[in-house]
């Protein structure tokens, strides 16, 4: 475990919902002490000539939490405010939800203390090159499979993929995922989390209401996932009333018509893209982003980064059912408030795992040197998403008090728990 001064609020709630879901089960209190501490930790420092002369260095880190059901996977994230407890939270994260998956991955996580808008496209490239030069002896695709995340994209892990390439003296297509489909990787990948989250939200509706045909969501986030849990949504039949992003919410309480600009403006970014969904349904873009956390919906989609609904925000939330599009966006005690008031709250390890079974059949392809058409790996995708939910609804069903959250927790930490004992690590 990381020492005292190392820990964040994020690592803090991250262990606090690890340890109580070993209690719940009922495993013995080593695997606490295995699971609260990731396996290795590298910190690199990557150096990049800078356009205007000089050079700069840059922090980065690769945590690998733990593989006792397979390869370590986890995104790399690129952003200014990164720390290696966020990395290391992220990371058990990972492990957690690809147990719960039923892939055959533990989990890791990357980041790079930086800000990528500030770079120039070769900075990037030689910032993205020099990172898996620093992090090669590490990563493979049999041993660590690295992915984008937040400040990351399918350009970055193509050129990642072709340096390791250039490093192995022979082309290594499964060593990251969500590639550009010209480059290995499927188009799927794109919209695979918001895509998968739309499923989980509507299977959510369905088991709550009996139907998810005519309600409503609120999204908090406009970027990758956001958007495209919007898009999907919209398709599915459920009316998305209001999305936001750092520069304000847009509500429309007839419902917004967002799925066709989505699908014309894939690379625009969020506060563009939100501010095309304002224009073309006629709406003004409130210019409190918090605002959408107070929407009157049935949904609430918190899609942006960790912490978003906290004890000083959580009075606001009016949905009866929250599905968690970001990693940790709900605080433990926010989500006992939401609890005591009836809110059911679908935890991120389920609800946003499209992304890496989208990068587990991905692999699956590279490995096999095979390519699926887009309908057949939506369908794959989609069949994974809907069995996870099952599998948590029921038990969640059957443990009285459990949230939706313990229940999916005890069946992740389960699989892993049955892997490590067969290894004979505990």
């Amino acid at each position: 475990m990381l020492s005292v001064t190392q820990m964040n609020a994020f690592l803090g709630n991250t262990l606090q919902l690890l340890r109580r879901s070993i209690e719940l089960g009922g495993f013995p209190p080593e695997l606490y002490e295995y699971l609260s501490r990731p396996k290795r930790i590298l910190a690199v420092s990557i150096p990049v000539r800078l356009d205007g002369g000089g050079l700069a260095f840059f922090e980065g880190y690769r945590v690998q939490h733990n593989d006792a059901l397979g390869p370590y996977k986890g995104g790399i994230r690129f952003h200014p405010e990164v720390s290696l407890a966020d990395d290391v939270a992220l990371a058990t994260i990972m492990t957690l939800k690809n147990s719960l998956a039923g892939i055959p991955y533990g989990g890791a996580k990357g980041a790079v203390r930086v800000d990528p808008r500030r770079l120039s496209p070769r900075e990037l490239e030689e910032l993205s090159r020099g990172y898996v030069r620093a992090v090669a002896p590490l990563i493979g695709d049999e041993l660590d499979i690295p992915a984008p995340d937040v400040g990351t994209n399918s350009q970055i892990m193509a050129w990642m993929a072709d340096e390791y390439s250039k490093i192995a003296g022979r082309n290594v297509p499964g060593v990251f995922t969500a590639k550009p489909p010209e480059l290995w990787g499927n188009p799927v990948r794109e919209y695979s989390t918001g895509l998968g989250v739309a499923v989980i939200a509507v299977y959510a509706a369905k088991a709550l209401w009996g139907s998810s045909d005519g309600k409503t969501a609120a999204i908090q986030g406009f970027g990758n996932v956001g958007r495209w849990t919007a898009y999907w949504l919209e398709k599915m039949g459920v009316k998305v009333v209001a999305v936001s992003d750092v520069n304000g919410t847009v509500y429309k309480r007839g419902g917004l018509v967002a799925a066709e600009l989505i699908e014309k403006n894939r690379n625009a970014r969020g506060p563009d893209l939100l501010s095309q969904v304002a224009k073309y349904n006629d709406a003004s873009i409130a210019q409190d982003p918090g605002a959408v956390f107070g929407i009157d919906a049935d949904i609430l989609v918190p899609a942006a980064l960790e912490n978003a609904i906290t004890e000083d925000n959580v009075k606001l939330v009016r949905a009866k059912l929250v599905v968690e599009g970001a990693n940790g966006p709900t605080t433990p005690e926010a989500e006992k408030a939401l609890y005591e008031r009836g809110v059911v709250v679908v935890p991120d390890v389920l609800a946003n795992a499209g992304g890496v079974v989208m990068s587990y059949l991905e692999w699956v392809e590279n490995l096999q040197w095979v390519m699926w058409d887009e309908e057949e790996t939506r369908a794959r995708l989609e069949k994974i998403m809907a069995d996870n939910f099952k599998r948590v609804h029921q038990r969640w069903v059957q443990e009285k008090g459990w949230t939706v959250r313990d229940a999916a927790y005890v069946i992740a930490v389960e699989r892993i728990y049955k892997a490590m004992k067969a290894r004979g690590w505990i």
